[in-house]
């Protein structure tokens, strides 16, 4: 006894349709390091990416200068380049554990490089047939997919000012955010105080003499120019 014979299908009206898949984006460790020259977004290098860092100072940004004394800085190590998101990554990191601990009225962040240099990719087709389609390494200058800083050794990538007593939860802040960047980096205990470029005890000596004016979140450097009336060192007793 034959087996009963099973129904054909007919396949002549179905369409097939080829997927196609792109490539995901490629890990940064493939753009780490400086081998090409500054590429910048320009008339000539049009749809560029937005940075995804935007806010570069957090916290108390318009605290007096004087409130703030005790400063620490996060300082790159390598010669390499850092991308909007690592910079944007360490920024939350650090400002999370800062507001639970110190409060967000108690500190000043501030990130010191910005991501300027054009990020390149020649994308490439990962299907069936993709060899049919792509061009291989013809016409192989890449389309912009992001953008990232250019760090040099010494170059400090964030700055943190505080209050003395606070200065054990900005070194751990610090720490925390140095983990979203690769290769080494170190925290420095700045000598100065605040943002300002006066150590410490020349700063108190030159504000009690009047040399220097609270200007925000800077100092302002009276000098001996203009009429005497205006001038803080002569109404201060010092000229």
């Amino acid at each position: 006894i034959d087996p009963p014979s099973q129904p054909q299908q007919d396949f002549s009206s179905c369409h097939f349709t080829k997927t196609t898949f792109k490539m995901g984006r490629r890990p940064f460790r493939c753009y780490r390091y400086q081998k090409n020259k500054p590429y910048i977004k320009s008339r000539y290098c049009r749809g560029v990416p937005e940075s995804k860092i935007k806010i570069y100072d957090v916290g108390a940004k318009k605290a007096p200068v004087d409130l703030f004394p005790f400063v620490a800085h996060l300082v790159c190590d390598e010669k390499q380049q850092i991308s909007s998101e690592a910079l944007e990554a360490c920024r939350i990191a650090v400002n999370k554990h800062l507001t639970n601990t110190v409060g967000k009225d108690g500190y000043h962040i501030r990130v010191r490089v910005h991501p300027y240099h054009v990020i390149r990719a020649n994308k490439m087709l990962s299907c069936a047939g993709a060899d049919r389609l792509s061009s291989g390494m013809r016409h192989s200058y890449g389309k912009p997919i992001g953008v990232a800083a250019r760090v040099d050794i010494g170059q400090p990538l964030l700055s943190v000012r505080a209050k003395d007593a606070s200065e054990p939860h900005v070194i751990e802040a610090i720490r925390r955010g140095k983990f979203k960047f690769a290769g080494r980096q170190k925290i420095l205990k700045s000598l100065k105080w605040g943002f300002t470029c006066y150590p410490r005890a020349q700063y108190v000596q030159m504000r009690k003499c009047g040399e220097l004016s609270a200007d925000g979140n800077i100092v302002k450097v009276n000098n001996r120019h203009g009429r005497l009336e205006g001038s803080a060192l002569y109404l201060a007793g010092q000229e």
